[in-house]
């Protein structure tokens, strides 16, 4: 049932040791070139994504609700607080490069989205892993440049990955009755929109303390209990 979860992971965990490995020895200059370009690309898959949504006003709403409840619990300041935990006993290298960084944009691109739900179903539900696969290919690649610059935070959200895409298969088929293809669509939809003001962050275009918006993700399935 979790063989599609645990490549996944690995191919996270593999992925950014690999990243960690070319790290070494790549010149500043090179590197603040290579995270500004990590942010367009942010940007780039977030506005791609933007338009998946099949309710705008479930959408709104959500994010309205879920940042609400961020702020409330301060979210992205408990997350940075356990990153500079774990820089203390795993320190960077690299300027810029923490923990808690690595860590935030490894999560927002890798967990959120609708290969994450839909092949996290699929492996429950049916034992097909074929998602989840092609998730890992992209997720592994994909780590191996985040970690190349933003260290070995990028690592940890392996962990995350692989417990948020555990948790959809081993209830899938409970939730497979909740989630809809259009609830699907705007979980996606409220995804991309933080990876888009992530991408924003990381340009210093706009503080935004983006773990304090992830509740806003599963706030339409709160609206499925409503209608």
């Amino acid at each position: 049932m979790f063989l599609g979860v645990i490549v996944n992971a690995l191919a996270i965990l593999t992925g950014g040791t690999i990243g960690l490995v070319v790290n070494k020895g790549t010149p500043v200059k090179i590197e603040e070139a290579i995270m500004k370009a990590l942010a367009l690309s942010a940007i780039y898959i977030g506005v791609t994504g933007l338009y998946s949504g099949g309710n705008t006003i479930v959408i709104i709403l959500s994010m309205v609700i879920g940042t609400a409840v961020g702020e409330w619990i301060d979210l992205d300041d408990n997350i940075i607080r356990l990153g500079n935990a774990l820089e203390s006993r795993y320190p960077s290298k690299k300027e810029g490069a923490s923990l808690s960084k690595g860590f935030v944009m490894g999560s927002l691109i890798m967990a959120v989205g609708a290969m994450s739900i839909v092949g996290s179903l699929e492996s429950g539900l049916s034992g097909n892993h074929e998602i989840l696969f092609t998730k890992a290919v992209m997720d592994g690649i994909t780590s191996i440049i985040l970690a190349s610059s933003l260290g070995v935070g990028v690592i940890f959200s392996g962990i995350l990955v692989f417990i948020y895409q555990g948790a959809i298969t081993l209830f899938a088929g409970g939730l497979d009755l909740i989630l809809t293809d259009v609830m699907i669509q705007d979980m996606n939809a409220i995804g991309s929109l933080l990876i888009v003001a992530l991408g924003l962050h990381m340009l210093d275009a706009a503080k935004i303390k983006v773990m304090n918006f992830v509740p806003a993700l599963f706030i339409p399935i709160l609206f499925f209990f409503l209608y």
